[in-house]
């Protein structure tokens, strides 16, 4: 295949639960996440100055990750409970978070469509904040209001690595189960 020259839009968000065991992450099965609207990730990580000898050196702290944002048109129950750990009453049905639980790193799949493939991404160990929660008058035309979930992608402990992504000459075999099971490279 070709590769792109230019990237179009975002879609096919999952999500998978990371567990730790004990430095080694393994991941539950993807969850997709209906009405992803924008990805936004920039690369973490300085350069840092230091001075000895009257000589100035300079400490890469590169490639610690990524930090960004995921806009979605509404953030789906099942990850809010999943992800987030607000519980559901049985007989009320209502979701209730407790502020003391911490949100569940995950693994963040995605496609990026381009101009002659689609781009399958991977996100090893995503820690996500909670959700923005906004809303809005409507007035002459309904827009929709989006959540934001402000993200971090860490390296992962056991071999540093923080993504993957597919290329023009990615197996179909490889591409076919992108979205069923988190991709880890044999």
């Amino acid at each position: 295949m070709a590769e792109n020259k230019v990237q179009f839009g975002l879609k096919n968000c999952y999500y998978a639960v990371v567990t730790d065991n004990g430095g080694t992450y393994t991941y539950g099965t993807p969850v997709a996440i209906k009405g992803g609207v924008n990805l936004n990730l920039d690369a973490a990580g300085d350069v840092t100055r230091f001075y000895a000898d009257n000589i100035t050196y300079y400490m890469s702290q590169a490639n610690q990750g990524y930090e960004g944002s995921l806009e979605l048109a509404r953030v789906p129950d099942e990850m809010y409970k999943d992800v987030f750990g607000l519980t559901e009453g049985a007989t009320s049905k209502v979701l209730t978070e407790d502020i003391s639980v911490e949100p569940k790193h995950i693994a963040l799949l995605f496609q990026i469509d381009g101009d002659a493939d689609e781009e399958l991404h991977c996100l090893y160990d995503v820690v996500p904040t909670r959700p923005t929660i906004a809303s809005g008058t409507i007035q002459a035309t309904k827009e929709p209001v989006t959540a934001t979930i402000n993200i971090t992608a860490l390296p992962r402990p056991e071999d540093g690595k923080v993504r993957a992504r597919t290329t023009a000459d990615t197996p179909t075999a490889t591409r076919n189960t992108w979205f069923t099971q988190v991709f880890v490279e044999a």
